[in-house]
């Protein structure tokens, strides 16, 4: 069997869209799970588009997300080099090649004379505005031109080359995910194949590098099916129909609504990334913010890019890395568009958080806590987690929800005040946080067994009153284990709350 071999091949024309990181994923965990080889390869041919610093972004994004690359810019291999700005040679000697074969040609129309060639046609009722088969005879090129002039036209450097594609061929792609897909030559246009400045396009450097790099499965965007059959005849041109590798176009990432592809502004929109990590444009300084940052772990956001198109065939949702590359098939994903549901994706962050060791989760606060130069110990910092992990669902959220540890209430829920304030409660609160004074290790369970006692002393049980408590250690009324945060607090702390609380309710 032919060891399988795939790659991952982004423009470094900006950050790396959620649907490119879902690619790569595909890819790597197809060769993950036969032993193969993922690479990496930068494709940056147009030099116009080419933004700094986006090869490196794109780079630290796939590792975030656990992405190993095995051969590619940074690491090497033995078909390099991994940059196709660095492999202008390699295409120029492929692009002679089928120059003599005759399955391409130069053409030296100017941009005038291409736009005049479409208005005519657009005058003539024509249904197509393409530069093919129909139209290369009236135009000017290597084709209609006299050898001499050819000659003197290629020395001036003021061409481009063109696959010349003959009507009347049915092209036929086995596709893994689609199936049986055909196209008509005779509906296909001469598409350029190496540009004026030297540069190939896309459509030539694609095959000749994944040839040359050995590809055996090419797995990338539906929004790449239409190019689909070029390729399929240049690896014909070449004479490589039979090592062609397999194609899977994957389906389209959808908004929420399935209305439509998925962008950047609907993102924005919305009010979610769109980006793994925080991308600043250097052109514009503009930030858009990336999934790490806004608090999503890698496991959680691979785990849901996953299910974007593909499904297990059974009911578990929550797949680790190694998982994923034991259950993971091509044949399972499907051809539809996949609603992103960022509902979904903030499911899967609560989960893996939630999963996390009480321990690693107080590391986390500790780090939040020192940042904002706020004392805590180890132990005390593992305590808040411990009350708050089952009610977070960002890492953020574990400080941003527990202030009331680390500073006494300004203001409280005033308006559960006056429904819940009476005479009993205030002598109940009063005798429960003078017995809190002498508590010096407070525990919830003392804490517990101190309040049931207040409340049988006047008569009644201590759901008359909790609410009115939690509202005055914390300011509001709701909240993590009441007695958990006591024990945090400790008796003389929870004690000094509670009367200053009583002091407010009784003024107002």
């Amino acid at each position: 069997m032919t060891p399988v071999r795939v790659r991952f091949a982004p423009s470094p024309t900006g950050g790396l869209h959620i649907g490119g990181l879902r690619t790569a994923l595909y890819n790597y965990l197809l060769a993950r799970q036969t032993g193969g080889t993922m690479i990496l390869r930068i494709e940056d041919t147009d030099q116009s588009r080419f933004v700094p610093g986006a090869e490196a972004y794109i780079q630290e994004a796939l590792s975030w997300a656990g992405i190993q690359i095995d051969e590619g810019p940074e690491q090497g291999g033995p078909f390099g080099p991994y940059r196709q700005s660095e492999r202008k040679e390699i295409y120029h000697r492929h692009i002679q090649e089928l120059l003599e074969r005759g399955k391409a040609y130069y053409a030296f129309d100017s941009e005038t004379e291409l736009e005049d060639m479409r208005n005519k046609l657009k005058e003539e009722g024509s249904h197509s505005l393409q530069y093919d088969h129909s139209i290369r005879m009236k135009m000017r090129n290597s084709l209609t031109l006299p050898a001499e002039e050819v000659q003197k036209l290629i020395r001036e450097g003021k061409y481009v080359i063109r696959m010349k594609v003959e009507p009347g061929q049915t092209i036929i792609l086995e596709d893994i995910i689609r199936g049986s897909v055909e196209f008509d030559s005779g509906q296909m246009d001469d598409k350029v194949l190496m540009k004026s400045d030297g540069m190939p396009t896309y459509h030539l450097a694609n095959v000749v590098d994944d040839h040359l790099m050995k590809i055996t499965h090419v797995i990338r965007g539906e929004e790449w099916l239409p190019s689909a059959p070029l390729h399929v005849m240049l690896y014909e041109a070449f004479g490589w129909r039979e090592t062609m590798p397999r194609f899977a176009h994957l389906p389209l990432l959808l908004k929420p609504d399935g209305n439509g592809k998925l962008s950047k502004r609907d993102a924005d929109q919305l009010g979610f990334p769109i980006f793994p990590l925080n991308w600043t444009d250097p052109r514009t300084n503009e930030l858009a913010k990336g999934y790490r940052e806004e608090g999503y772990l890698p496991e959680a956001l691979i785990n849901f890019l996953v299910f974007l198109g593909w499904n297990p065939g059974t009911d578990q949702e929550i797949f680790s890395m190694e998982q994923l590359i034991k259950s993971f098939s091509m044949e399972r994903i499907g051809k539809a568009g996949a609603r992103f549901d960022i509902m979904k994706a903030k499911w899967f962050n609560q989960h893996y958080l939630r999963a996390k060791s009480t321990d690693e989760l107080g590391t986390l606060l500790l780090d939040m806590l020192k940042k904002k130069q706020i004392e805590c110990s180890q132990e005390k910092a593992i305590s808040i987690a411990e009350a708050m992990k089952d009610r977070i669902t960002f890492p953020s959220e574990l400080y941003a929800s527990a202030t009331f540890y680390f500073s006494r209430p300004i203001s409280y829920d005033q308006a559960l005040v006056a429904k819940k304030w009476n005479e009993l409660a205030h002598k109940i609160l009063a005798d429960y946080a003078q017995l809190l004074t002498k508590e010096v290790l407070l525990t919830k369970e003392k804490a517990q067994e101190l309040l049931e006692a207040t409340c049988q002393q006047h008569g009644t049980k201590p759901g008359a009153i909790l609410q009115l408590l939690r509202i005055s250690l914390t300011g509001a009324g709701a909240g993590p284990d009441l007695m958990l945060t006591m024990e945090i607090l400790g008796g003389k702390e929870s004690s000094e709350r509670i009367q200053l609380a009583l002091q407010n309710f009784s003024t107002n």
